[in-house]
């Protein structure tokens, strides 16, 4: 099983009695669902429903650990903090006190703080360790496996833009529609049952220069969406759904979106 250290991976600690709870009301997944060996995929949303971080909540014992980009923890915790009032919960900064590790492969990672990445089965582990573990794999080849399989990355959301329907959180389980009320919440359910997603963040395969991110997408001279992050020949794009089964391009390069198999568009169900 190959494993990688992440060291663009923060953790926020979230400690005290009302922890649960307190996360429970501010962001998009069910996060009584956390429990040891059982990570949560959640975001944070601004009021009006739109993208301010995302993270993977993991049990350990009586604290939640948020492992989130770490260059987002001091950020996440301080505006955590803002919504504490009364609630008897602690909130800090503990990137630190961890290395955060991805494996992806068949057999379960032995050694840390380990749960399945609940996006898909294919992603692979989570691993919070309290020093480095060894590692057979790099950050940039977890990068590329994260690609392969069409997983975002805080990198290629915008924060006070970006719609979490648009970047894959509902197919890769990353809200709840059942669990109450949460920040951002009105926005998130609306776009879903009206079918509001027009753009979707999709992988592309890349031929020519790698564009950097945020260079515009073309199909005959129209913009129609933008790129994202990317390595080597692959990458996500911010596309207009009409786009994704057109020849597209950007910069010097040319995309072919490839829309994966989790991935639900209109067109494509059935009745």
């Amino acid at each position: 099983m190959p494993i990688a250290g992440l060291p663009g991976r923060g953790v926020v600690e979230v400690a005290g009695e009302d922890r649960v709870a307190f996360l429970q009301g501010l962001v998009s997944n069910d996060v009584a669902q956390a429990a040891p060996g059982r990570a949560v995929w959640a975001a944070l949303l601004t009021a009006q429903g739109k993208w301010l971080a995302d993270f993977f909540v993991i049990a350990d014992g009586d604290r939640l650990l948020l492992d989130c980009a770490r260059d987002q923890a001091a950020l996440l915790a301080t505006t955590l903090s803002r919504y504490r009032l009364r609630a008897k919960v602690a909130l800090r900064d503990a990137s630190g006190e961890f290395a955060v590790h991805a494996a992806w492969g068949e057999a379960a990672p032995a050694g840390g703080i380990a749960a399945p990445d609940p996006r898909l089965d294919q992603a692979g582990w989570r691993i919070l360790a309290a020093a480095p573990l060894p590692t057979d794999a790099s950050a940039e080849d977890y990068d590329a496996h994260r690609l392969a399989l069409g997983l975002p990355d805080p990198a290629d959301m915008e924060a006070q833009k970006t719609v979490l329907l648009e970047a894959g959180f509902d197919e890769l389980h990353g809200v709840s529609w059942s669990k109450g009320c949460y920040m951002g919440q009105e926005l998130t359910a609306r776009t879903k049952y009206r079918g509001l997603v027009k753009k979707r963040l999709v992988p592309v395969d890349v031929t020519g220069p790698l564009p950097a991110p945020g260079t515009p997408v073309t199909r005959d001279g129209a913009e129609v969406g933008e790129m994202r992050t990317g390595r080597g020949t692959r990458g996500l794009a911010l596309l207009r759904t009409e786009a994704l089964e057109c020849p597209l391009t950007c910069g010097q390069a040319r995309l072919a979106p490839r829309v994966p198999a989790w991935m639900a568009l209109p067109a494509r169900e059935t009745a």
